[in-house]
């Protein structure tokens, strides 16, 4: 049985106060992953932050014309806001295609953030993984690594981020407002996830104490977007492979794209260099054939997820079809807009 003192935080900054006074203090928001890992023994606070009386539950215009999105909203209040709908519909249907109802009515936007893969072997306290033991191994290497990671995995480390929202946020150009014992800081969302590389016990950027709010840019993409996820079965499966897309399309031509990839790395996968090349290009099945071929070069597979690449490449070119002609218009029409 592991021990740990409760603390039910009254204010960010008491909150801030005790999530850093012990480096294995960890925050409690909806707890749909942080109870699941104290159930299997894989995550044992020395304290437990109670955070939900705080005001963190708030979805707020900025100045220059974004959201500010809370912590605390949970997963369903932000999937039905009137401004994500009208404004930002890839973050609403990247939402609602995670989980169950009960579930994203318990679960938060920071917890989203901070969601910890669900690779069998992280799981299982029984088997090696640097991960959740550093310097033991990976046992997905040469183990069951059907879900596992086909870009920027490692040596030490080939287990894939779990969130939908995050993949939707990573396309969205989203930042991170940091609100710590030191300060604000931002941090573009690029940047907040990270590759394993030799050190996969680390997910994210964050120092202790952090608390996250998400910041939304102005542009969210109204017609031409689409999350797309393909999964083992349709209700309450992570995903395979999911690809999000945000287009602004005039006349046929690609005047902007934005594309993220879950179910294939540690982080939600982006490539802006690669975006830009489909500036000025016609919308159509070439491009977005030539997209994914390029997208995918130097994926790698460990033996079960070999299909991925295969499956992540047709699903690239699916979701920037239907982006094209305008989600979620009447998929009938076959032509590109």
């Amino acid at each position: 049985m592991n021990r740990f003192e409760y603390v039910r935080a009254d204010s960010i900054a008491g909150a801030i106060a005790a999530l850093a006074d012990s480096a294995e203090a960890r925050v409690l928001a909806g707890g749909t992953n942080l109870v699941d890992l104290m159930k299997y023994d894989v995550a044992k606070p020395s304290r437990v932050v109670d955070i939900n009386r705080l005001p963190l539950k708030e979805v707020a215009d900025t100045e220059n014309g974004g959201l500010k999105i809370g912590a605390l909203v949970s997963n369903s209040d932000l999937a039905w806001h009137p401004q994500i709908v009208k404004r930002f519909p890839l973050l609403a249907s990247a939402i609602l295609a995670g989980a169950s109802p009960q579930l994203r009515n318990a679960a938060t936007t920071g917890g989203n953030l901070l969601q910890r893969t669900r690779c069998y072997y992280f799981y299982d306290s029984s088997t090696p993984c640097n991960k959740r033991t550093p310097g033991s191994g990976c046992g997905a290497i040469g183990g069951v690594n059907r879900i596992h990671a086909i870009l920027g995995a490692s040596e030490s480390c080939i287990a894939v981020h779990p969130s939908d929202m995050c993949i939707a946020l990573a396309a969205l150009d989203a930042e991170v407002e940091v609100e710590s014992a030191k300060g604000r800081r931002l941090i573009p969302f690029e940047q907040f996830h990270r590759l394993p590389g030799t050190s996969p016990e680390r997910d994210n950027t964050l120092e202790q104490g952090d608390l996250v709010t998400v910041i939304l840019p102005a542009t969210g993409f109204g017609l031409h977007h689409t999350y797309l996820k393909i999964r083992d079965r349709l209700s309450y499966a992570f995903a395979l492979v999911s690809v999000a897309v945000g287009m602004t399309v005039k006349r046929g031509v690609i005047a902007d794209l934005r594309l993220a990839m879950g179910g294939v790395a540690h982080k939600p996968w982006r490539n802006k260099a690669l975006e830009k090349t489909l500036n000025g290009a016609e919308a159509n099945e070439a491009s977005f054939r030539h997209f994914a071929d390029e997208a995918l070069r130097g994926a790698r597979g460990q033996g079960q997820n070999d299909f991925k690449i295969a499956l992540a490449r047709r699903t690239i070119i699916r979701a920037l079809t239907q982006a094209a002609r305008g989600t979620p218009q009447d998929q009938s029409d076959k032509t590109i807009r």
